[in-house]
């Protein structure tokens, strides 16, 4: 008999009890979840990589968050680390909603089998395309890496479309975080059509920032961490019905 994972078993590294960013134009409240399989070089929490670190709060702590704030948020943000990673984040998000929020999710499409598990239970997706499909292993430092996250956007996209004129439509923001050692500007662009040619209308494109991130970053030559002088100019900006330079 399979074994049923409970909510209670979610390790989670930390909780934002008021966020205006995590979730555009909504405010929530974000918990992230240890662990991640990938381990981007710069990544700006590396301290939520290593899935085996002990949490510093309980899902009760969450639940009790969260029901002084029935009224005052509209949803819940579960990042990361990878929050698929997780089983328990499936009965997590069940009541979660049973509290009358709202679910986001964040993710990096690092497990595509879980995240079409999730995606009935969401209703806002921020994922992570970080580079071209040739240049995926360099950043994530893992093999095979780009094959999950171009397989998480066309699920992520699949289900948007079947959700499209329901009473719960998914929104999905695709975000790209661009340093010279993972994407130039001509691979930007180049991401950038593919991303509208598959079906995204809703592109961030975030500025690499130091804050968080390891130093040295790992893997790279101190001479590739220039910051990118990144504009809307450098973008296909009509291609997308939303693109966002941060």
């Amino acid at each position: 008999m399979a074994r049923v994972t409970a909510a209670s078993e979610l390790n989670i590294a930390g909780v934002t009890p008021f966020s205006t960013v995590d979730w555009p134009d909504m405010l929530t409240a974000t918990v992230f979840l240890q662990g991640c399989p990938w381990n981007c070089f710069y990544c700006h929490n590396p301290a939520l990589i290593d899935p085996r670190a002990e949490g510093a709060y309980s899902w009760s702590d969450v639940l009790d968050l969260l029901c002084d704030r029935i009224g005052l948020l509209d949803g819940v943000v579960f990042s990361g680390g990878e929050p698929t990673l997780q089983r328990a984040l499936l009965p997590a998000m069940d009541i979660v909603r049973s509290l009358g929020f709202r679910v986001g999710l964040h993710t990096g499409g690092a497990y595509p089998g879980l995240l079409a598990q999730a995606l009935p239970h969401v209703d806002w997706v921020g994922l992570d395309i970080k580079a071209l499909p040739g240049g995926y292993d360099a950043v994530t430092g893992r093999p095979h890496s780009a094959e999950n996250a171009w397989r998480s956007l066309e699920l992520v996209l699949g289900n948007r479309l079947l959700r499209a004129g329901s009473d719960r439509p998914l929104d999905l923001e695709v975000r790209t975080t661009v340093h010279p050692a993972a994407i130039d500007d001509s691979g930007l662009r180049e991401l950038g059509c593919r991303l509208a040619d598959a079906g995204v209308d809703c592109w961030a494109v975030q500025r690499f920032r130091e804050t968080g991130a390891r130093s040295p970053l790992p893997r790279i030559e101190p001479m590739d961490a220039e910051a990118s002088a990144l504009t809307l100019a450098d973008l296909p900006t009509d291609r997308f019905a939303s693109l966002v330079v941060r």
